[in-house]
């Protein structure tokens, strides 16, 4: 590839990536401990999606062809770094800022409300966190979970339970109540609750 090439390439796909920038970005941060990671993960997806771009058949299919992408290298970074797994949680978020007053107050139970869900994806088992946060905070139907996850819309559905019965079950045995309907993970901000009802997750959904 030439040089020319190659800067065409970039362009082009700084041009697709544009509209979907916050939210992949977002999406990237919920999957991982940290935001910090979050943005490696992105970045290595940038480049992954650089290199498969010729393969992208239909522009109009891009957003699920990046996001299929994403969950790809997250799955490569996840295995090369099992053992972080096991690491206490430290790193999840930077200590809580020092705020003063009711605007304060508010940032603060944010920023905690933040941690909390932070954390409890974070003990999820990978193919259940990718399950919840593609479906409850990105808004694709089963079926495109379970194309990006190359896995049945049935495995997709157990996962969506099953993650979210655990993260109902770290909650309550950290006496927190209920996880967030709507929660800021690794600033990544989600429009759903990660706790629907289940006769959603049987019927499944349509972006």
């Amino acid at each position: 590839m030439t040089s020319q090439d190659a800067e065409r390439r970039w362009e082009h796909l700084t041009h697709l990536l544009e509209p979907i920038h916050e939210k992949a970005v977002g999406t990237a941060r919920n999957l991982c401990r940290s935001s910090g990671e979050g943005d490696d993960l992105y970045q290595e997806a940038i480049l992954r999606a650089f290199d498969k771009l010729p393969t992208l058949r239909d522009e109009a299919k891009f957003r699920s062809w990046f996001f299929a992408v994403l969950i790809s290298v997250h799955r490569s970074r996840w295995r090369r770094a099992f053992w972080r797994r096991f690491l206490p949680l430290d790193e999840v978020s930077p200590d809580a800022p020092s705020l003063a007053g009711e605007d304060g107050r508010v940032k603060a139970e944010e920023f905690l409300g933040t941690r909390r869900a932070e954390e409890a994806l974070a003990r999820l088992p990978g193919d259940q966190r990718e399950a919840l946060v593609l479906y409850e905070l990105e808004g694709f139907s089963m079926e495109e979970v379970a194309a990006m996850q190359d896995a049945t819309v049935a495995a997709v559905k157990s996962r969506v339970f099953r993650g979210r019965e655990k993260l109902r079950g770290y909650y309550e045995r950290r006496g927190w109540g209920d996880p967030p309907s709507t929660p800021v993970v690794s600033g990544g901000i989600g429009p759903k609750s990660l706790l629907g009802s289940k006769q959603t997750v049987a019927a499944g959904r349509r972006s």
